[in-house]
């Protein structure tokens, strides 16, 4: 039993994320577990098969992701806190193992994005980081290198998270989560909303409530896919 503890904490030491496992040579695109706060595994989907570019070569985290509607994003924020979802499809991986992740090493962040058309676009963040709880786990990004997304996350610097039941956003006068149906670094409100609801495509019935990139098709228009991920900087 002894053992098995002191390979687990060896194990903790090494695969704080995807691009631990990366670089020893595991290139296979899936689920892994890996060890942001050291002790508990967290499974997360590794995309470890580049896109060609340098900026891309593998070894990133996924953090959030959508791809179908087959999970439902409206959730409190303890659930948000932990993560939630399927991790061979739709899940946040949490708040908690984000901010355990990016407190230790630099991260950068790149957003894809996909259209119900097929286009395929990207924004890069050359850095990434999320405070811890006490902190609302506010957020850290800025860098930006257009992929063809535009730039609708920088707008989000320094906000602390907001849920249905937790309300930390810049609107004093509005819930953002309640009012955008979803849960995000929301200020007044937000220029996305990766975790609202996941409308087919362009629906102008309330504007905003969707999984909406405003810089690339505005607020009415939902993305076929969203994946957030994150690769530890050298």
């Amino acid at each position: 039993n002894n053992q098995n503890t002191v390979l687990m904490s060896e194990c903790s030491q090494v695969e704080n994320d995807c691009s631990d496992i990366y670089n020893p040579g595991q290139t296979v695109n899936g689920t892994y577990a890996i060890y942001p706060a050291g002790n508990a595994p967290a499974w997360v989907y590794c995309q470890m098969i580049s896109d060609g570019n340098e900026e891309d070569k593998g070894g990133w985290t996924v953090i959030q992701r959508r791809m179908d509607g087959s999970v439902n994003f409206y959730r409190p924020w303890n659930q948000y806190k932990r993560g939630f979802g399927n991790v061979e499809g739709e899940y946040w991986l949490g708040l908690e193992n984000m901010y355990q992740l990016t407190r230790k090493n630099k991260y950068m962040l790149r957003v894809d994005l996909e259209d119900f058309q097929g286009n395929k676009v990207f924004a890069l963040y050359s850095s990434f980081s999320v405070d811890p709880e006490a902190d609302g786990y506010k957020l850290h990004v800025s860098g930006f290198t257009d992929g063809g997304a535009g730039d609708s996350l920088s707008e989000h610097d320094g906000q602390k998270f907001t849920t249905l039941d937790e309300d930390q956003d810049s609107d004093d006068n509005n819930n953002c989560a309640k009012l955008r149906l979803g849960a995000f670094w929301y200020k007044h409100c937000m220029k996305t909303n990766p975790n609202g609801m996941y409308i087919w495509g362009e629906d102008n019935t309330h504007t905003g409530i969707g999984n909406v990139w405003k810089t690339w098709k505005g607020y009415d228009v939902g993305m076929k896919s969203i994946c957030m991920k994150i690769r530890s900087v050298p």
